[in-house]
């Protein structure tokens, strides 16, 4: 079923179950499957493909040879119906792949807002994106990764499965992430290290001058003093007044189940 205001080209394949919203465009030789519904004024380009359940919000671009909502590369899947469901304004360049999700993980994979999927990134089922991240060339993730909202993960760098990603944070390329990579930091390498709070990306997102200097304090009592992390985090805790980056900060490093890179 297709909005009166869809444009399909005859060339392409989609599936009458589907259901495109108005001002969206459908390609020659592209793919539309069943159990695919699509918002307004989204671009699938020439080859590209949408399998089925996947839901895709509005002013989405998916480019040629990207394939969205395919069956997650796990061997525990038996065919069971899972869910891909995307937020509005992403854009999804060539050869980009992200798989819905398994039962074992929740049954579902998330992307949300204003997100960037450059040439053959790749995200796993089970994973959950934030809004606003980059993803570079064939940046990876295995699966049920969380990535948190304006991270940026750099080309070609592997993020290792049920870890997690702070917002803000940033990951430089080439780099394998084994654990937990904390927001605001810049994380660089294989396998990857801590090189301290990303104090330029900080500010071109306008952050203040106080909250850049207390999360870099916070850094340097964690990661490099001599104290046991658990008086270092109480001794940032004592000295936050109030600061939500440095709260959310030490909470992340709390939570961690697989420890953070340091």
């Amino acid at each position: 079923m297709k909005d009166a205001g869809a444009l399909v080209d005859p060339r392409a394949a989609v599936d009458p179950g589907a259901v495109l919203g108005e001002g969206t465009t459908v390609g020659p030789f592209s793919v539309v499957g069943p159990k695919v519904i699509v918002g307004a004024r989204v671009r699938i380009s020439p080859n590209a493909v949408v399998m089925g359940p996947t839901t895709i919000g509005d002013d989405c671009e998916i480019h040629p040879f990207a394939s969205l909502g395919g069956p997650p590369q796990d061997l525990k899947y038996r065919g069971e119906e899972t869910r891909l469901t995307i937020g509005t304004k992403n854009v999804f360049r060539e050869s980009c792949t992200i798989n819905r999700g398994t039962a074992a993980g929740g049954g579902i994979t998330t992307i949300g807002d204003g997100n960037l999927f450059m040439a053959g990134a790749h995200v796993a089922h089970d994973c959950h994106v934030g809004n606003g991240t980059i993803f570079a060339n064939a940046a990876t993730l295995a699966g049920h990764v969380t990535v948190g909202d304006h991270s940026t993960i750099g080309a070609y760098s592997g993020v290792h499965q049920f870890c997690r990603i702070g917002d803000h944070a940033f990951i430089g390329g080439y780099s394998v992430i084994t654990q937990d990579a904390m927001p605001y930091v810049l994380t660089v390498g294989n396998r990857a290290k801590a090189m301290g709070i990303n104090v330029l990306g900080l500010k071109r997102r306008q952050f203040p001058e106080e909250v850049v200097t207390a999360l870099r304090r916070a850094y340097r009592t964690l990661f490099r003093s001599k104290l046991p992390l658990g008086d270092a985090i109480a001794e940032v805790e004592r000295g936050m007044s109030g600061i939500k980056e440095v709260a959310y900060f030490i909470e992340f490093v709390k939570s961690s189940e697989r420890g953070v890179v340091r």
